[in-house]
């Protein structure tokens, strides 16, 4: 039996003790408790967090992480069960799509918004393409980066689901059952 994976992008930025660690933290228990593996990029600050998290909450936790491009971190996380290295960023990024059943971005930098964009970006294609885009779920501070400039409209926006508080992330969780 396998177990269900949702990849979780965040800032590698995010200090123990901060609102950004303990809303990462409980989105990693949160992932965990609705019978979901987690996969984050593996190292620290929201990676970390996440990964504490799911661990607490008995969950297993994947890094993928990118060993040849982030030469000064000396690996992934203690709460990481698995390691998977990946060449390059965006290789790691599609790594984490590849096997994820849904995508959950948390704020953060522009790491993070590049993880998003290329999420979206292949949703939007998988769904041009006749499929089932992987569902995508951002903390509700993107959304103001996200709302529509340029020829973004809302086509592109309803492939984004904002979560505002841990009830919406607990029903995007159920609707993936």
């Amino acid at each position: 039996m396998s177990v269900p994976i949702v990849a979780v992008f965040g800032s590698s930025r995010s200090e123990p003790g901060s609102a950004a660690w303990a809303q990462a933290e409980s989105w990693g228990r949160a992932v965990a408790a609705a019978g979901f593996a987690v996969a984050t990029g593996g190292y620290g600050g929201s990676m970390e967090a996440v990964s504490r998290g799911a661990k607490a909450a008995g969950g297993l936790v994947l890094g993928v992480t990118a060993p040849d491009l982030f030469k000064s971190r000396s690996g992934a996380n203690a709460h990481v069960d698995l390691e998977l290295p990946a060449p390059t960023l965006t290789g790691r990024i599609e790594r984490m799509l590849e096997f994820s059943r849904a995508v959950l971005a948390l704020p953060g930098g522009l790491g993070t918004l590049t993880e998003i964009m290329v999420s979206w970006n292949l949703a939007y294609i998988q769904r041009l393409q006749g499929g089932t885009p992987l569902p995508l779920a951002v903390d509700e501070a993107w959304m103001e980066l996200l709302r529509p400039h340029l020829e973004m409209g809302a086509r592109e926006l309803e492939l984004l689901t904002p979560l505002a508080s841990p009830a919406d992330l607990r029903a995007f969780l159920e609707d993936l059952r």
